[in-house]
């Protein structure tokens, strides 16, 4: 594995808690899923896997209050089955008749350092050899090239992104400490029916959150 680390900075970031059912409410800092999703948002191939390993928050956690129009509903998948069988459906929605308003508590004006290792599956590409990922990261990464654009929680908060050689040279986090509580460490797979949350228990330290392996005994769920 080689580890790599991000930058991300954005004007507003939402990385909701699931035990929320209406209303959007953020955990204090980006969760592991949400930092894996942005490396992913530059490169994600097969043959490869991001494993996040450190968080470094880098502004003070700020919060902000927003009230948003969103649409009440998704499109009916047995609709979607309909329209594909039939080769013809109406799957649109339509928004004046299915706005609703909802408040949510989001983060404003944050920055991260997220640390992360690329692991090739060699199984998955055998022609291939981990250094033709590493440089195609490498190269998209220096040059702010991305499969989509990188997002904070949702995606209408984009986020800015670079790569950074050397943590060292760059400002520190902030000297916060806290018990974030449980957070959403990302969400298991094994079943793609009913993919399942799996949680750890989050510290920070002086600014930093150490992410434990996924099959940590940390890691429940």
């Amino acid at each position: 594995m080689k580890r790599y680390c991000l930058e991300l900075t954005g004007p507003y970031a939402c990385f909701t808690r699931p035990e929320m059912k209406v209303e959007r409410v953020s955990y204090d800092v980006i969760t592991p899923s949400a930092a894996r999703a942005c490396f992913e948002a530059i490169l994600w191939k097969p043959a490869i896997r991001w494993h996040v390993r450190r968080i470094e928050v880098l502004k003070p956690i700020r919060w902000i209050n927003l009230r948003r129009n969103e649409v009440a509903s998704v499109v009916s998948t047995r609709n979607v089955e309909t329209a594909m069988k039939n080769g013809a459906g109406d799957l649109g929605l339509y928004i004046e008749d299915d706005r609703q308003q909802r408040a949510g508590l989001f983060l404003r004006d944050v920055a991260y350092r997220v640390h992360a290792d690329m692991e090739f599956l060699a199984e998955r590409d055998p022609q291939a050899s981990a250094a033709k990922y590493h440089e195609m990261f490498e190269r998209r990464a220096r040059k702010g090239q991305c499969v989509n654009q990188p997002y904070l929680g949702c995606r209408e908060f984009a986020t800015a992104f670079h790569l950074v050689d050397d943590s060292a040279d760059e400002s520190s986090a902030i000297p916060e400490t806290r018990d974030l509580g449980f957070m959403l460490h990302d969400l298991n797979f094994s079943n793609r029916a009913n993919p399942q949350p799996r949680f750890f228990r989050a510290c920070m330290e002086n600014g930093v959150v150490e992410v434990p392996a996924w099959d940590s005994e940390e890691v429940r769920g």
